[in-house]
């Protein structure tokens, strides 16, 4: 072969390396973008589930990767000047949750991004379709609005004479307002009486709380990082009214609330790193489809139980996935 054409060929071949590959060659690590939209504290597991399953498929931090951490502690308003900053460092690739999906969205058209929980990517236009992304956003829904009917059942398990139903939510979140209205439908098609608790901040939840107990029986917390942040004084607050709390959440639970049904969160965070895993190697977002959940499990936090006099039938307790005592 002439040296012309090795060196025309060779030049072809780089063109069609992954991405990771060329940004090594050049002398720098890829970089990750990770938006979290709660705080480092609330969402520990699911960062550790999402860097080891980096370093299983062969990402070490600070060896063949880079992650920038930037938090937004709940606050929606800090979302779109993450997603900025990180089109400011030319970010590879960016990994986030449905909370922020929409600034990322709106900060580039360019850059990969991916979600590892949003409540309809279709419905709310992030993705032409599961199986065709089409853009540069890709990721895995977590169905949580699916799943609605089927906690209040749960619940009616636990309180059989259920008939007054608080729901807290944060109604600047538009995730949470869909699965609101999800929680009130399935509501009235039991025939319960419901008693909507809607904050947008921090300040709101206590003064949202207060008196519950006089007029509801038990409380759905719709989960986003606001309610996320805030889940141990949501927590404290119910279980002072001696109200039992449903979620989508395996974490409410965890530090203090009754019950959780919903995705294996650790799960959709680990399948995460496969999608950043096949992006940084060359793939595109559109052509990548959008995954679903595959493990569910419910979650029982039988010491809560007993702090509001409340007791759960063994066939329940043989039932759930993880009973906490």
């Amino acid at each position: 072969m002439k040296r012309r054409d090795f060196i025309t060929l060779l030049g072809g071949a780089a063109a069609g390396w992954p991405l990771a590959a060329r940004a090594q060659q050049a002398g720098k690590l890829p970089k990750i973008g990770f938006l979290g939209a709660a705080t480092p504290s609330a969402w520990r597991q699911w960062v550790a589930a999402f860097v080891q399953r980096l370093r299983e498929l062969g990402w070490i931090e600070g060896r063949t990767v880079t992650i920038e951490y930037r938090w937004a502690e709940g606050r929606s308003d800090r979302f779109a000047e993450i997603a900025s900053e990180f089109v400011r460092l030319n970010v590879d690739v960016i990994v986030t949750s449905g909370g922020a999906l929409l600034a990322a969205k709106r900060a580039t058209s360019l850059i990969p991004i991916i979600f590892a929980l949003a409540t309809d990517p279709v419905g709310s236009g992030f993705v032409a379709s599961l199986a065709r992304p089409g853009g540069n956003i890709t990721g895995l829904s977590n169905q949580l609005t699916d799943l609605a009917g089927k906690r209040l059942e749960l619940l009616r398990e636990v309180i059989p004479n259920l008939r007054q139903l608080g729901i807290i939510a944060n109604v600047g979140y538009p995730g949470a307002v869909v699965e609101m209205g999800e929680v009130q439908a399935a509501a009235r098609t039991i025939g319960l009486e419901i008693t909507t608790l809607e904050i947008r901040r921090a300040d709101d939840i206590a003064p949202a709380l207060e008196g519950l107990q006089a007029r509801v029986q038990a409380l759905f917390v719709v989960a986003d990082p606001l309610t996320n942040t805030n889940q141990v004084r949501i927590n404290t607050l119910a279980a002072g009214a001696r109200l039992p709390t449903m979620s989508g959440f395996r974490e409410y639970v965890e530090t203090g609330g009754l019950m959780s049904y919903g995705p294996n969160f650790l799960d959709l965070w680990r399948r995460t790193a496969d999608f950043a895993d096949k992006i940084l190697r060359g793939a595109r977002p559109a052509d990548i489809p959008v995954e679903q959940p595959t493990k569910f499990e419910l979650v029982i936090n039988l010491r809560t139980a007993k702090s509001i006099g409340l007791g759960i039938s063994p066939i329940l307790l043989a039932r759930a996935d993880e009973v906490i005592e």
